[in-house]
């Protein structure tokens, strides 16, 4: 309870929020203003009374973390920011949905300064918090509370508890008793279509202590201020499990005709609501965007709080034993060494690429402190495995191996909660086909930039007896559509090595290793060329034995090797093929035309092998051996002989390429 502020500056300060949250919306024509209004008490507490944070240090590591899951409230948040202080100007406000600003409709990380997260497709910002609950936990398990010594806490609303997410992410947190993670649901009961009733009668509370969390159903207090500071510290008080405080709020409080209604929750109050609202606030309503002086002097210094912590936290790194591997943590960067770890592997071997990525994985985790890895209930399966060092769990969260259990979309939320806590580097895998499960986790940490890697194995046809319900087709096809996605799809262990070199260079951005369940041929002249030719998305593996060769065949996994045996038939028959592995296309977007040209050498006709959907190779290719319907169950070999893809398949069609060049 605050024992310098006076009731009636606090009540100020609430109504303060409120009317920037109706002034915003109403100037932007569009937005949510009706929960902002009915959380500002909370929001008000959880900035001037409860969180640790610095408006002036932003990204000061052991601040306390904040997710608004329910991100349509983000005029919310963004009040909040500009009151205590961030960098966030009320002209900001002002523009707030507007091209150019730094106030987008739901908050998106990197974009505004003290955005933890990017958050709008409901749900996913709760998974988000327990990833960086699980950071926080890992990280002050390994290295100590003198660095790692904070809270994690997430405002969801009915919403984000309706969506799947939410009970994949709840029962992650409560299995690994994150007692660092505080949720507030903010249970109004309305909904865009009217009030939840329509559809949802859940009991919350039940639901979520079946997970294993504590729960504390404060009732209709979302008005008394010191309730809700009682409520957030007794929760920071349970240690042993995450806590939900359920709060029952009146969306669009205190307006005189909108509480309680879905008009409040998705449009403007409209002008005359809003002086009616002012009114009954006793503020100006002639006034908008009023931030009075004594409101404003209260929140910046509710900004500069923490100023004392940060230099103490910050002399307390410096003594650390463990310094540089710390140091290491948060940049997410390698020791010195790790490039000589990395496996090199002999032509004529036979490795499946996941297998590949498994070795380079534990070759390379004594190395790069940052990394976590696990799998979807297969981690065996997908080269996520970790042979030495132990499972993160309640009892041990130093372990970083974690066990995400059956929950694709779960894991792939917590991994970007994970990446946007900072002092992890997720891997996370899956067979590549659930990477459909995942996709809205995946887009958001693309959108965001978040640097996990995604380990998508069992790629193609050469999964095989499982049949069609497990055989990706179009899923890389998708994914290539997919803007700041790094997508590699190696064609040899010698490859895989290389694309774990490109994952450990990335500063940011996801990162999708596409690996075979099948093992593969090790190829002659990848030991030699894969280390500079991955990173530039393609290169020449095999060389033309002439200076103006007869065709490009261009090849990407498991189907490569046919390619390079293609070139040896054609070097028979008369004919000058070059062979071009081609990992990713988007590295290969990046490089300068002189590269590429080199790689295509405008006017060879080229053929493409992949086992997936002819989508999009068009663009490299003028004719593609790929496959655009499902495929069946039956043995890999047999499927791939069926659908085609060896080097016959690549041969006929490069003869027929070549016939109509003749013609």
């Amino acid at each position: 309870m605050s024992d310098t502020l006076s009731p009636e500056l606090e009540l100020n300060g609430v109504n303060t929020i409120r009317g920037l949250a109706m002034d915003a919306v109403q100037a932007a024509n569009a937005g949510h203003p009706g929960t902002a209004m009915a959380l500002a008490p909370l929001a008000h507490v959880l900035w001037t009374r409860i969180m640790k944070f610095s408006a002036q240090d932003p990204e000061w590591f052991d601040r306390d973390r904040f997710v608004l899951s329910n991100g349509h409230a983000s005029i919310l948040q963004y009040s909040m920011l500009h009151l205590t202080g961030y960098r966030v100007g009320l002209e900001d406000l002002k523009r707030f949905r507007q091209w150019g600003s730094i106030t987008p409709g739901h908050p998106e990380r990197g974009h505004t300064s003290g955005i933890e997260v990017t958050t709008g497709p409901l749900g996913q910002g709760l998974g988000n918090a327990v990833g960086m609950a699980m950071a926080e936990a890992n990280l002050r398990a390994r290295f100590g509370a003198e660095v790692c010594d904070h809270y994690t806490f997430c405002i969801v609303g009915d919403g984000c508890l309706m969506e799947g997410i939410s009970h994949e992410a709840a029962s992650m947190a409560g299995h690994f008793a994150l007692g660092r993670l505080l949720v507030i649901y903010d249970d109004n009961h309305i909904t865009i279509d009217g009030p939840t009733e329509l559809t949802y009668s859940d009991d919350a509370g039940m639901r979520f202590r079946s997970y294993g969390w504590d729960v504390d159903e404060i009732g209709d207090v979302a008005n008394d201020l010191d309730a809700l500071e009682t409520a957030m510290n007794r929760a920071k008080s349970v240690t042993d499990r995450p806590t939900l405080i359920r709060l029952r709020t009146h969306i669009g409080y205190p307006s005189p005709n909108k509480v309680d209604t879905s008009a409040a929750h998705g449009e403007p109050l409209g002008a005359e609501e809003i002086r009616l609202t002012k009114t009954i606030m006793q503020t100006d309503p002639d006034r908008s965007f009023d931030v009075p002086v004594d409101v404003a002097t209260m929140y910046r210094a509710a900004g500069t709080r923490s100023s004392d912590d940060v230099a103490a936290w910050s002399a307390r790194v410096v003594a650390h034993p463990l310094r540089e591997e710390w140091e290491a943590c948060l940049a997410g960067t390698p020791l010195a060494g790790w490039t000589n770890q990395l496996p090199v592997y002999e032509p004529g071997a036979s490795v499946a690429t996941r297998q590949a990525s498994g070795d380079c994985l534990n070759a390379l985790i004594p190395y790069v402190p940052a990394l976590v890895a696990g799998g979807a209930d297969l981690t065996g399966n997908t080269g996520t495995m970790l042979k030495a060092g132990t499972k993160f769990s309640a009892s041990a969260p130093e372990g970083r191996l974690i066990h995400f259990g059956v929950r694709e979309f779960g894991m792939a939320t917590v991994m970007n909660g994970l990446a946007a806590h900072g002092g992890c580097l997720p891997v996370g895998g899956t067979f590549f086909v659930f990477s459909d499960y995942m996709r809205g986790a995946v887009r958001l940490g693309a959108l965001q930039q978040s640097r996990v890697v995604y380990s998508w194995t069992h790629d193609s046809l050469g999964v095989g007896e499982d049949g069609p319900t497990h055989q990706p087709i179009e899923h890389l096809a998708s994914l290539r559509a997919m803007p700041g996605l790094r997508l590699l799809r190696p064609a040899d262990a010698n490859e895989v090595a290389a694309a774990w070199r490109v994952v450990m260079w990335a500063e940011s951005g996801p990162t999708g290793l596409i690996l075979s369940r099948q093992k593969v041929p090790v190829l002659g002249g990848t030991k030699e060329r894969a280390n500079g030719g991955v990173e530039r998305g393609a290169y020449i593996l095999v060389d033309p034995r002439t200076d103006d060769p007869d065709v490009v065949l261009v090849g990407t996994g498991s189907e490569l090797q046919h390619c390079v045996e293609a070139a040896r038939r054609l070097a028979e028959e008369g004919f000058d093929a070059v062979v071009v592995s081609m990992p990713s296309w988007d590295l290969f977007d990046d490089q300068e035309e002189d590269y590429q040209d080199q790689v295509f050498p405008p006017g060879v006709p080229v053929v493409a092998c992949e086992a997936g959907s002819s989508l999009g190779w068009d663009r490299f290719a003028d004719i593609s051996v790929t496959v655009d319907t499902w495929g069946a169950s039956a043995p890999a070999e047999r499927l791939m002989e069926e659908y085609g893809f060896d080097a016959d398949a690549v041969v006929e069609a490069a003869l027929l390429l070549l016939e109509e060049e003749e013609v």
